[in-house]
């Protein structure tokens, strides 16, 4: 019982998430946002206690999902998460407590929400997550601890799958996995049909995630493909993945306390950084420039009361 999920609490990692969830299917109709705003539904029905009970109603705040998801003072971009979130029908695999044989059930993530109208400070949602989904996360014993905060810093609904999958692998005894690449793009979320050709996946799905996971998560993710011979298509991903430390790790956490504007130029490397005595070097650069527009300021003063004097002179002059 000890190694259920649901018993498991919260802590300064994250949340634990059930790999039944993090595992999800046909979840390609979710934004970055929608499974960013589930986990945090998600982490607040966990920390109730009140996950495995029948008849359990949650309740948060919109301004807490706002502040955390977007700046807009406008509630409308949650209420679309939630919407989504209500009607998108995923597929989640588990494995029978009558047979011991795995079965997929397909569902939608919450059962309903229950909104105020009216955008005031105090506004909410009641939401419930499916009884059937319930029973489901009350026998899981895998899951992954996932920060919220991780998930809310990323922009690509790619990197948020990839964050969720290193962390339910964080703790295994090896740190090298190969997935079948049918099976990673299932999980990682893409449109079928999309991105077929594996330089298309490369570029739009696979290195976005990378370079977000790897600039903002407190893991480290390298992800290679896999060929029959080098003229074949890929078949397979190689997934390898590590804890990080020391200036890596605080490399990331400065990162999330950061302004997402220019975020992806600097995980990217495209972005100068301007080093203290470079800073010093402005700073007199601007002061020197605003002391020559002074001292133009005087002289041009100067120059109007000397041609001044002299009219005066000359007045003077002639009437003498």
């Amino acid at each position: 019982m000890a190694s259920l999920t649901t018993n498991q609490q919260s802590n300064f990692d994250g949340f634990p998430k059930a790999a039944e969830l993090i595992e999800i299917e046909g979840a390609f109709a979710l934004e970055a946002s929608d499974r960013a705003i589930f986990n945090q539904l998600l982490q607040t029905a966990h920390d109730s206690g009140r996950l495995t009970e029948a008849d359990a109603e949650w309740e948060i705040s919109l301004a807490a999902l706002r502040r955390a998801s977007t700046k807009h003072e406008s509630n409308d971009r949650i209420r679309d998460s939630l919407r989504r979130l209500r009607r998108t029908e995923v597929r989640v695999t588990y494995v029978s407590a009558r047979t011991g044989l795995p079965r997929t059930m397909e569902t939608h993530l919450l059962e309903f929400t229950d909104t105020d109208d009216v955008d005031t400070p105090a506004a909410t949602v009641q939401f419930g997550i499916p009884k059937r989904l319930r029973v489901v996360l009350a026998r899981s014993n895998r899951w992954g601890r996932i920060r919220c905060e991780i998930s809310y810093a990323m922009t690509s609904k790619y990197a948020i799958a990839l964050y969720e999958m290193v962390c339910l692998r964080a703790n295994l005894d090896r740190s090298v996995e190969t997935i079948e690449m049918g099976r990673f793009r299932e999980l990682l979320g893409v449109p079928p049909g999309a991105y077929e050709r594996a330089d298309n996946f490369m570029r739009n799905v696979v290195a976005p995630a990378l370079l977000e996971v790897n600039g903002l998560s407190d893991i480290g993710v390298q992800i290679e493909m896999v060929r029959r011979h080098a003229r074949a298509p890929a078949h397979a991903v190689t997934l390898a993945w590590w804890r990080k430390s020391g200036d890596e790790f605080r490399a990331a956490v400065q990162e999330r306390r950061r302004s997402k504007v220019g975020r992806m130029a600097r995980l990217k490397g495209n972005v100068e950084t301007v080093d203290a005595l470079t800073a010093v070097e402005a700073e007199q650069r601007r002061n020197a420039d605003a002391h020559s527009e002074v001292a133009a300021k005087l002289e041009r003063r100067r120059a109007e009361e000397l041609a001044v004097g002299q009219a005066v002179t000359a007045l003077r002059a002639k009437a003498g």
